[in-house]
């Protein structure tokens, strides 16, 4: 379910907004990101479940997430369902579909969500006027596309267990961005949820867990994580560690 919100004068917009440092305005000069705010004129809330766009919807708008979370998934013609993304609050969903003007896959919530709609069509007239705008969307993109590409070297070449660490790191790399603490956090997707998009089975990824905690890496108690050893699954994960 999802319920529309005008935004008034009152309301934070994206010159005010906290989430201005990772979200699109970032690197903008501020008289461009008070511009911004014609651009942002509305917002969704999204109960948990409940869903943004469907695949195959006509794609008129971007969504940059105010706060809460959502899952990206593809669904085949049998009904299979593929997970493909995690969003965080300041990231931005719904570009892989302005190509074709259709979405290429759902957005569900993971919990009560807000997102910031950005109209396509407003968009384009708004460029004009602030040029660093194209600039920052292919910048998003270019994110995205980094980001389906490590996707498909963790499934390709990395072993369980360097998946599971490195879903980890990213996690808490992420929520550091966000100002929350990098080592204790809730994991708002279920371990069926995880193993989807790692391409790892429900137990795998459960037993991995459990493996972790014996290990001393991390303390789980069902979705409350602690990294007890960030430096070494960093390490797992095939990454460097200052």
């Amino acid at each position: 379910m999802q319920r529309k919100i005008t935004i008034t004068p009152e309301s934070t917009r994206c010159s005010t907004c906290m989430l201005s440092d990772i979200c699109l305005p970032v690197g903008m000069a501020r008289d461009e990101v008070e511009k911004l705010d014609e651009l942002v004129q509305e917002r969704i809330r999204i109960t948990k479940g409940g869903t943004l766009f469907n695949l195959g919807e006509p794609a008129n708008a971007v969504y940059g997430i105010r706060f809460g979370s959502l899952k990206t998934q593809l669904e085949d013609a049998s009904g299979h369902m593929q997970i493909t993304g995690f969003l965080l609050p300041g990231e931005i969903l719904g570009m892989d579909g302005m190509l074709e003007n259709r979405h290429v896959s759902n957005a569900v919530a993971l919990e009560d969500s807000e997102v910031c709609v950005i109209h396509i069509q407003d968009m384009d007239v708004l460029s004009r006027h602030i040029p660093s705008l194209q600039q920052q969307f292919r910048r998003l993109m270019s994110k995205e596309i980094n980001r389906s590409h490590r996707l498909v070297m963790s499934l390709g070449s990395l072993r369980s267990e360097q998946r599971l660490a490195a879903f980890l790191v990213n996690l808490s790399q992420r929520l550091a961005t966000l100002g929350y603490s990098s080592t204790e956090f809730l994991l708002r997707m279920s371990r069926d949820e995880i193993g989807n998009y790692l391409g790892l089975t429900l137990e795998t990824v459960s037993r991995l867990f459990s493996r972790f905690a014996k290990e001393g890496l991390i303390r789980i108690h069902q979705r409350e994580v602690h990294l007890l050893d960030l430096p070494a699954l960093i390490k797992l994960s095939g990454g460097e560690c200052d």
